[in-house]
């Protein structure tokens, strides 16, 4: 299952540009599964496994992992 185009430019951006995601990608980036289950649309609930992957490869570490970590990221606007 290929990640959907609006989802990896929402995570792109989120890491080069520091821009907040919806909800669902908030909860997956905390790492915080429940939560993104609940918020997954269907086209989501069936890639999910595909955008942890995503994330966990292809993402800068300090900007995942943690609700600290992700507010933290979204705080430096350096």
């Amino acid at each position: 299952m290929l990640i959907p185009e609006r989802i990896l430019e929402s995570l792109k951006a989120y890491a080069e540009t520091r821009r907040p995601t919806g909800g669902f990608l908030q909860a997956v980036l905390e790492n915080n599964l429940s939560e993104a289950f609940g918020r997954a649309d269907i086209e989501n609930r069936k890639c999910i496994f595909e955008i942890v992957n995503y994330v966990y490869n292809e993402l800068p570490a300090p900007c995942w992992g943690s609700p600290k970590k992700v507010k933290e990221w979204l705080a430096d606007k350096t």
